[in-house]
């Protein structure tokens, strides 16, 4: 059974932004941060350091390596690790022109020593996909050239497919965000496969269990069925107390707890979407009642289904993105 394709198959790339870098020492970039999930591909020159906020020391990446930002956190990143910064959005008034989600970046920065390029995929991931997978993550994974020679392939295709964007060719848009879905599942395998430890306790690791991973994978496929904790023990074939025991170690939650996580999130992605009235959006969540559905969504977010939806839509219109269409009550 292939349970992390079956999470991953509603995790979407709705956008995408493909950018080159041509970078020349000394360099230094800073973000506070951006919505999306942003890839970088070092392709080749001197090595660069980067850092994220929250994510430990500066790393070193070498040519040939993948790193992700997964929720886009506030980084900074240079030709030395205390190479002095300047704003990243600086050097958007080098950039193609276009809006912000319209057209590829060719950008160039730096002192005119040491060179090395670069190229990066800015993803906008669904709702869902933020909010069961991405979030579960390190701030930072970085992948080296040596160690997923899967990824690496993909590596160069990113590096053809955002030089091909940048003539803005037909179907780019679509091309762009395929190959950061094709990039995500790949990093995360190797992620799974490396750092699901004891220490990380999510339903990441809980696809490392056999009989957890079939009741994750139910969970998944049939979110609105009346799921008991004795039918998710049926389907692991266990007990219900050794099932709630075994799964509450693994991924850090209760079944039932887990559960409701998993139509939340399915949830938002809707009431982000904004094609389906609140009380279509409650029934695709198990909820019989909109009203019961709306306080087990306040619980969740901490704001009601209709002031999440028109958070999200002042937060894409702050960031320069499309705006979504907020839910109809």
């Amino acid at each position: 059974m292939d349970v992390l394709s079956e999470v991953l198959a509603i995790c979407r790339a709705e956008r995408a932004v493909t950018a080159r870098f041509h970078l020349s020492a000394p360099w230094g970039l800073h973000s506070s941060g951006v919505t999306g999930s942003a890839v970088i591909r070092m392709a080749r020159g001197a090595p660069w350091w980067v850092e994220v906020a929250g994510g430990g020391p500066p790393l070193r990446v070498e040519p040939g390596d993948l790193v992700m930002m997964p929720l886009g956190a506030a980084h900074r990143m240079g030709s030395a690790p205390d190479a002095p910064t300047v704003p990243f959005a600086q050097l958007l008034t080098q950039r193609t022109p276009g809006a912000r989600d319209e057209a590829p970046l060719d950008l160039r920065h730096g002192g005119g020593g040491g060179a090395c390029e670069m190229f990066s995929a800015l993803l906008w991931f669904s709702a869902y996909c933020r909010h069961s997978v991405l979030s579960v993550l390190p701030p930072l994974i970085h992948v080296r050239a040596g160690e997923l020679s899967t990824a690496v392939s993909l590596a160069g295709s990113m590096e053809a497919l955002v030089t091909e964007t940048l003539d803005q060719r037909p179907g780019w848009r679509l091309s762009a965000s395929r190959m950061g879905e094709l990039l995500l599942v790949n990093i995360l395998r190797e992620h799974l496969l490396r750092e699901a430890g004891p220490a990380e306790s999510s339903w990441w690791r809980g696809l490392s269990d056999p009989a957890i991973a079939r009741t994750i994978a139910a969970m998944h496929r049939e979110p609105a069925r009346s799921w008991t904790v004795e039918a998710l023990a049926r389907e692991a074939a266990m007990s219900r107390s050794r099932f709630s025991d075994r799964f509450k170690a693994l991924v850090g939650d209760t079944p039932m707890g887990y559960l409701g996580g998993h139509r939340m999130a399915l949830a938002a992605e809707q009431l982000e979407a904004g094609h389906q009235p609140l009380a279509r959006v409650a029934e695709g969540a198990g909820y019989e009642s909109d009203k019961v559905f709306a306080r087990a969504f306040r619980r969740w977010a901490g704001l009601s289904p209709t002031a999440y939806a028109k958070r999200e839509v002042a937060l894409r219109m702050a960031m320069g993105e499309p705006q979504a269409v907020s839910a109809r009550a």
